[in-house]
């Protein structure tokens, strides 16, 4: 794959998962498309690091997308889970576990009253919608451009991340009759939200965002832009609904609705809330809350919801969160990186435009700012790929696009962020 790195196992194995699975991966960004080559196949990870099946080892910045928070495999989570285990690994019933995780959730995310477990982000979305529209009466929903959700089909509507990676079509196989229903704006551009709201009266259901967008790279909120949704939500009486599944507990212990100080009526949440396991939910107010299956009419079930291993996983890491100096860190480590790479780029006349919050950060090799996806795509991603594969040589693991965000844990170290920003100086002068 590439000159400095003995990659042949990983070419192999590749090579073989070809033949066996759609593009060889289970989840499209993986294949590595829009970087070049074939991707790294990881054989374990520990930390801040990642080893793949040639004995590579790479600083890791995709932190399994997200979930990583207090690093992998930390071993604290792997002794619950060691410990939960043999108790056995689904059972379909109510667990205590179940009720010591919502409880932490409830108290830590302001919109949360009552929660709902699920196994996946896109399942939880999938169940916001119908819930949104169960409470409402209304059929019409807000997305914003890049904003993704999972791969419901309401939301494959200018969907950013993997659709915007690989140049697909917004929607292929999803009717036309379904996505009728789905109104896009542009992300920070509260006046588009308000014309549509005003084009169709009493027909949505409610708005739906990434408060912090990274699935089209990294993308902040503009002063006003989430306090002016919760107004104009509240004024057509729809839902403000707050994607949370990548900025729950990342960004703050309570989310971005902790972090910006605005509260939605439901909130979405994954990754961390799981430690690293298979896990999801959604909640907000007891009334709309209460529309949930069995307590009111809306359906929505999951075998292995709530299962006690994810549960466990996430109480853990929950905790280690909670401890004292934990998002202090967080923010100094994210933001020593991100000043570092802008630096590097700058030093060797390569425009770019990075920002961090807490643990997630983002660059777009282009000028800045950046306040939104059709902006996001100015940026240069073939140089993006070249970095790309001079950072993996460099022993450095970033996401393989680059309109995705990247993720720092308690796990690294001052020595990584240092050994980072020196392969991105590195990087950067070969690539200007």
């Amino acid at each position: 794959m590439t000159d400095a790195l003995n990659t042949k196992r990983s070419e192999e194995i590749f090579g073989s998962a070809k033949n066996l699975m759609p593009g060889g991966v289970s989840s499209p960004v993986r294949a590595f498309k829009s970087v070049e080559g074939d991707p790294i196949v990881f054989d374990r990870v520990k930390g801040p690091y990642a080893w793949d099946v040639d004995g590579n080892r790479y600083i890791d910045y995709v932190g399994s997308w997200g979930p990583a928070i207090c690093g992998h495999a930390h071993p604290e989570v792997i002794a619950a889970l060691q410990e939960t285990l043999e108790k056995g690994t689904s059972f379909g019933a109510p667990c205590v576990l179940e009720n010591k995780l919502a409880e932490m959730v409830i108290e830590a995310v302001p919109s949360v009253e009552m929660v709902r477990f699920v196994n996946s982000g896109t399942e939880a979305c999938m169940a916001v919608l119908r819930l949104m529209r169960a409470f409402t009466g209304r059929d019409k929903v807000i997305k914003f451009e890049g904003c993704y959700h999972g791969h419901a089909d309401m939301f494959l509507v200018k969907a950013g991340s993997g659709v915007a990676t690989l140049g697909l079509p917004d929607s292929p196989g999803v009717p036309r009759s379904t996505t009728a229903n789905t109104l896009t704006a542009p992300y920070n551009d509260l006046e588009a939200v308000k014309e549509l709201f005003a084009e169709n009266p009493d027909a949505i259901s409610g708005v739906i965002l990434e408060p912090v967008v990274g699935n089209a790279g990294f993308i902040t909120p503009e002063p006003g832009f989430l306090e002016g949704l919760r107004e104009v939500t509240q004024e057509n009486g729809a839902l403000l609904v707050f994607d949370e599944v990548m900025t729950g507990f990342r960004i703050s212990y309570g989310g971005a609705q902790e972090r910006f100080g605005v509260t939605p009526d439901l909130t979405t949440m994954g990754k961390v809330i799981g430690g690293g396991l298979p896990v999801g939910a959604y909640g907000g107010r007891k009334e709309i809350m209460s529309m949930v299956s069995p307590s009111g009419p809306m359906y929505q079930a999951g075998t292995l919801s709530g299962n006690p291993l994810a549960m466990t996983a996430g109480i853990k890491t929950l905790e280690l969160l909670k401890q004292e100096g934990s998002y202090e860190k967080l923010e100094a480590l994210t933001k020593k990186l991100v000043d570092g790479i802008i630096t590097a780029a700058k030093d060797s006349n390569i425009s770019i435009h990075g920002q961090s919050i807490s643990a997630m950060f983002g660059f777009y090799l282009c000028e800045g700012p950046v306040k939104n996806f059709e902006e996001a795509k100015s940026a240069d991603t073939d140089r993006f790929s070249k970095l790309h594969r001079l950072m993996l040589q460099k022993g450095v693991y970033l996401a393989p696009s680059a309109f995705e965000a990247g993720f720092t844990s308690l796990a690294h170290s001052e020595d990584d962020i240092n050994s980072t920003i020196k392969a991105f100086q590195e990087s950067f002068s070969e690539i200007s």
